[in-house]
């Protein structure tokens, strides 16, 4: 295999690296390539934030920035724009950034080894919000921070500093000049030879054919979990095909009855189009991974990918989307949850990509929610998750769909509890029933983040939960729902 050549703008200059190979991530090539040691490694497995960096992408005329995990980003993912570390910050005389200046003043740093991705990711949060005049609260910077740990500091200075850097005199990157250069790099584009260590097409025919030529390569989007393959299980792969090029692929669009979800949308934009049509979502979204992974990953990926802990297919299940699979002989679409047949594995085919995601918009009378539970409460795994939606009129449940996670080798609906809530009177005594029956759907299994016991439990209170809600309650905890609270008759204690 042959290594494309890997190009991208860095510190004003383009850099042309040849014979990168295809799993080389982002990191290694800074650090034992470039020899950069700003950029540091903490976890690498995305999930402490000490290698953040920032990329900058062509999209029509502006630049879009984004803080990434660089550890489980491929380094080829990256050709085509423009990167930012933690050293590129400083105005070249070395006068210090706005957001090394707050970090600074707000005494937001002790041993400084996560101090570089807490930058970056403050730089994103500077690029796009502070630059934009929109206000940095202290909701806001939680959410842009959430992708970064600290272990000495605390994160109140730091939470501070974010805040702070919006009111110093303002440093902007001269977007005219990079958005020119990035846009004439893109003319630039990486061929198809079937040679190539590394595929990455702009186009959806491409794509598929692609597939088609080359059966045996990884599939990789984000990279968020193949990343994890790579750093934690020392796998390799002789041929990658990236889709995250793909035009057709990268967009939104929206219709009286259905978002049409590219699957190479990245989790952000895929969550903020989602949420654009049910508010409530919103704090579901922001306990998926930390940002920096949701820049990242995609929304295709992370169905494609099968995990019986993915936590945006219990929602999707939930909503009743659809996925659109698509190969050279045409296209095929069937609801989300029949895509899989076994743990991580689905019905593609090998020359089928999965390239769309229907999500139906809300209906009328739609009473949706969708609780996670987990050991920490932002950038972890489920134990257990259950996306919840109904359709109520005159007191009676008219349709109903709920979407489970971490109770079955895949995501999975449940079709027996559906079966117990739909045309039934949406009261205590219904909700009783639908408890019993969706805990003794499911077997699940004990592992390192629950018993299955403990996930049986949850899952039924988690119905509970909804309903309590559902009757008006606010700000109910698992640890005030219990079967104390509903007596077998239905009625209150």
């Amino acid at each position: 295999m042959t290594n494309p050549l890997l190009e991208f703008f860095w510190r004003g200059d383009l850099v042309a690296l040849p014979n990168i190979a295809p799993t080389r991530t982002l990191l290694q090539l800074l650090r034992e390539d470039l020899n950069h040691s700003a950029t540091k490694e903490g976890c690498n497995e995305g999930d402490c934030g000490a290698c953040t960096v920032v990329l900058g992408e062509a999209q029509d005329d502006h630049i879009s920035f984004s803080a990434v995990n660089s550890c489980i980003r491929l380094a080829h993912s990256i050709h085509g724009m423009a990167l930012w570390t933690a050293a590129d910050l400083a105005a070249p005389d070395g006068t210090p950034h706005p957001v090394q200046l707050a970090l600074h003043q707000c005494h937001a740093s002790q041993c400084g080894f996560c101090t570089p991705g807490f930058a970056m990711s403050l730089f994103g949060v500077y690029q796009n919000q502070v630059l934009k005049d929109t206000p940095v609260t202290r909701t806001l910077a939680q959410e842009a921070l959430s992708g970064n740990l600290c272990r000495c500091t605390g994160y109140r200075p730091i939470l501070d500093a974010a805040q702070h850097m919006a009111e110093l005199p303002r440093v902007q990157v001269n977007d005219t000049d990079l958005l020119s250069k990035l846009q004439l790099l893109a003319h630039n584009k990486q061929g198809l030879e079937p040679d190539f260590s590394y595929i990455s097409p702009s186009s959806l025919s491409e794509l598929l054919a692609a597939r088609v030529a080359h059966p045996g390569a990884q599939i990789v989007a984000g990279c968020t979990d193949v990343g994890l393959w790579v750093n934690k299980l020392h796998m390799d792969f002789a041929q990658v095909l990236d889709v995250t090029r793909v035009a057709e692929l990268k967009t939104i669009e929206v219709n009286d009855s259905h978002t049409l979800i590219g699957a190479a949308v990245n989790l952000t934009d895929a969550f903020a189009a989602l949420e654009a049509d049910r508010l409530q979502l919103h704090s579901f979204f922001s306990r998926f991974a930390g940002l920096p992974v949701r820049n990242s990953g995609t929304l295709g990926g992370n169905i494609a990918n099968g995990s019986p802990i993915g936590d945006s297919m219990p929602l999707l299940i939930a909503l009743r989307a659809s996925v659109v699979l698509m190969s050279v002989r045409g296209a095929r679409e069937l609801p989300l949850e029949n895509l899989y047949t076994g743990y991580r594995k689905n019905i593609m085919a090998a020359d089928e990509v999965l390239a769309f995601v229907h999500v139906p918009r809300p209906q009328t009378d739609e009473l949706l929610r969708v609780y996670k539970v987990s050991k920490r409460f932002e950038g972890d795994i489920s134990a257990v998750c259950l996306a919840v939606n109904l359709q109520l009129r005159d007191g009676q449940v008219i349709a109903a769909s709920l979407g489970t996670g971490g109770v079955a080798a895949t995501p999975v609906r449940a079709v027996q509890t559906e079966a117990t809530l739909c045309g039934q009177p949406w009261t205590q005594a219904t909700v009783l029933q639908a408890t019993s029956t969706l805990r003794s759907e499911f077997q699940p299994i004990s592992d390192m983040r629950a018993s299955a016991a403990y996930r049986l439990e949850v899952l039924g209170n988690l119905l509970q939960r909804f309903w309590l809600e559902s009757q008006g309650q606010h700000n109910v905890s698992l640890e005030s729902v219990n079967l104390a609270t509903f007596n077998t008759e239905g009625k209150n204690a």
